[in-house]
């Protein structure tokens, strides 16, 4: 059997501040288990996708600036027959954060979110009181790494309306209250067709709030309780039982996870944290060839 690997062409915005390169790591490790597997970047047009038999998503971090050509690309392995891990179907309901209002509505912990749809012009006023906060975020339905994403105080409000009305009349967004949690740092749970992996907290800079690397932010590998994995196994238990790979990303109030994202296209998967990721990613991988017979 025959598997791509899927990438994206790179670029300084999205490497800056990495010297761990899981691209490569993961790839040298699945042809050293014997795994007939290539990169291949997602809309590279030179690609015969038709010579795979599956397909798995590690890293093409640039579909949220090309998506209506990311969703081609989707429908275009589909109709090729091509196994995607995780599943074509899976992947475009997640490239759109309104999914988390799925998610809320099943009962589970999101952090409290409210939809600005492309083209409207919202009462900014409103939403802190709709959200019971001094302080929003907000940022793209559609977006990785923190792109086009604001944080707005109560007392700046006509300093940032016209800036977001402009937004909205490109996409659409969501507003989310400030969760001064996020000091605490961000939990990311990492889950391998469904089984629990390693955990590791995020922490923004000193006086910021977004957690990537390009932004300050540090990595700590940090064991989770059992607990802890319960409750973060519940929403991949909820949306992501099928996967190849699941990150939960979320903060901690009173206790209780709240759901910040369910990674499912193309997160990283932080392996070089833990020991026995790269073998819990290369069992997961196998159970599910031999699960669907390829």
């Amino acid at each position: 059997m025959k598997l791509a690997y899927i990438t994206y062409q790179m670029q300084e915005k999205y490497t800056s501040g990495t010297a761990y390169d899981e691209d490569a790591e993961l790839l040298r490790f699945l042809k050293q288990k014997g795994i007939h597997i290539e990169q291949e970047i997602w809309n590279d047009p030179g690609v015969e996708w038709a010579q795979y038999d599956l397909a798995i998503i590690k890293s093409p971090w640039d579909y949220h600036e090309q998506i209506y050509e990311f969703y081609w690309w989707l429908e275009r392995i589909k109709a090729l027959d091509v196994q995607l891990l995780n599943s074509t179907d899976i992947v475009r309901w997640n490239s759109d954060k309104h999914y988390l209002k799925e998610i809320a509505d099943a009962g589970l912990n999101v952090i409290p979110t409210l939809f600005l749809e492309k083209g409207t012009t919202p009462d900014i006023s409103g939403l802190f009181l709709k959200l019971k906060t001094e302080q929003l975020i907000i940022k793209p339905c559609v977006s990785a790494g923190a792109k086009n994403t604001l944080s707005i105080p109560i007392d700046a409000i006509e300093t940032y309306r016209d800036k977001v009305f402009e937004l909205l009349k490109e996409e659409s967004y969501m507003a989310q209250p400030f969760m001064p949690e996020i000091a605490d740092g961000e939990w990311s749970y990492l889950f391998f067709n469904g089984k629990f992996s390693h955990s590791l907290l995020k922490q923004p800079a000193k006086g910021d709030f977004r957690v990537q690397h390009y932004h300050g932010g540090t990595i700590s590998k940090v064991a989770a309780t059992p607990e802890q994995i319960k409750s973060a196994g519940l929403y991949v238990e909820k949306f992501a039982i099928d996967t190849l790979y699941a990150r939960v990303d979320g903060v901690y109030r009173n206790g209780e996870l709240y759901l910040m994202e369910l990674e499912l296209i193309e997160p990283y998967l932080f392996l070089n944290t833990d020991s026995k990721a790269f073998q819990n990613y290369y069992v997961a991988l196998t159970e599910i060839i031999n699960k669907n017979g390829k």
